[in-house]
C-alpha cells in the first residue's frame, strides 16, 4: 500500500499545504457604496499576496483593504465613481466608463462581486473596446475576455511589479516564500520517486513503466499523469 500523493494531501483542511489565515491581512473587496471616496492611510506587506495592500479610510470612517496601485502613496485619494472625468490612477469605476487602452486590475467577473481577476503584483489588463452593454479586455495572459460593462475595476497597474527582478539566492528562501502562499515547492517528478510515493516511481531507470493516460474514474491514488486525455503528443 502506497502513501497519499501530494495532490491528495493538499486537499486536506488541516495540513502543511493549507495557507494559515494569519498570512492574510484581511479580505480585499470593493465597498458596495457608490460615489464615495477615501484616503490611503498606510501601505502594508501581506505575506499571502504578491502585491502590497493599502489601508483606505472611507468618508464614513470605515477602513477597507485594497490592492495598492503602482505609484500610489500615503495620503492618496481614492474615488469610487462612475464618471469618465474621474478616470485616474487608483480610482474604482465600471469598466464600461474606462477609455480604450487604459490599464485596469482587480476586475469583477460579475457586477458587485468585489473584484476577482488580475490581482497579482505588477499585473494589469487593458480595455480593448466597448459594446452596448459589454466590454472586451485583454488579460495579462494575452487572452481576451468579454465582461459586463457594469463590472468595476481599479484604474492602473497593481503595485509590486519589481518583485521578480531580485533573484532567490537560496532554495530555502524560495521554500518560505512559496509556503506563505500555499504553493507546492519544490516540485518533484513522479518518475524520480520510489514506488511507495508515486505510481510512476521505481524501476532500474527513470521511466513511467505504464500508460500515462488514466481514466476519469480512476481511484485517487492512481490519478496522475494525463487524466482523461483526448490526445497526447505534438500536433
Amino acid at each position: 500500500m502506497g502513501k497519499n500523493l501530494i495532490q491528495q494531501r493538499r486537499g486536506r483542511v488541516r495540513g502543511r499545504y493549507n495557507v494559515p489565515s494569519h498570512k492574510y491581512r484581511g479580505n480585499i473587496q470593493y465597498t458596495n457604496e457608490r460615489n464615495t471616496k477615501g484616503t490611503v492611510e498606510n501601505l502594508i506587506h501581506d505575506p499571502g499576496r504578491s502585491a502590497p495592500v493599502a489601508e483606505v479610510r472611507m468618508q464614513d470612517n470605515k477602513k477597507i483593504l485594497m490592492i495598492a496601485t503602482e505609484g500610489s502613496s500615503v495620503g492618496h485619494e481614492v474615488k469610487f465613481t462612475a464618471s469618465k472625468a474621474d478616470c485616474e490612477l487608483g480610482n474604482i469605476m465600471p469598466i464600461g466608463n474606462v477609455p480604450d487602452g487604459y490599464p485596469i486590475y482587480n476586475i469583477e467577473i460579475k457586477p458587485g462581486d468585489g473584484g476577482k481577476m488580475v490581482r497579482a503584483g505588477g499585473s494589469g489588463a487593458y480595455v480593448i473596446s466597448h459594446d452596448a452593454q459589454k466590454t472586451i479586455i485583454k488579460l495579462p495572459s494575452g487572452q481576451f475576455k468579454t465582461l459586463d460593462s457594469l463590472c468595476r475595476a481599479t484604474v492602473g497597474v497593481a503595485a509590486g511589479g519589481g518583485r521578480q527582478d531580485k533573484p532567490f539566492m537560496k532554495a530555502g528562501k524560495k521554500w518560505h516564500a512559496s509556503r506563505g502562499k500555499g504553493r507546492n515547492y519544490p516540485v518533484v517528478r513522479g518518475v524520480a520517486m520510489n514506488p511507495v510515493d508515486h505510481p510512476h516511481g521505481g524501476g532500474s531507470h527513470q521511466h513511467v513503466g505504464k500508460p500515462s493516460c488514466v481514466p476519469r474514474g480512476a481511484p485517487p491514488g492512481r490519478k496522475v499523469g494525463n487524466i482523461a486525455a483526448r490526445r497526447t503528443g505534438r500536433r
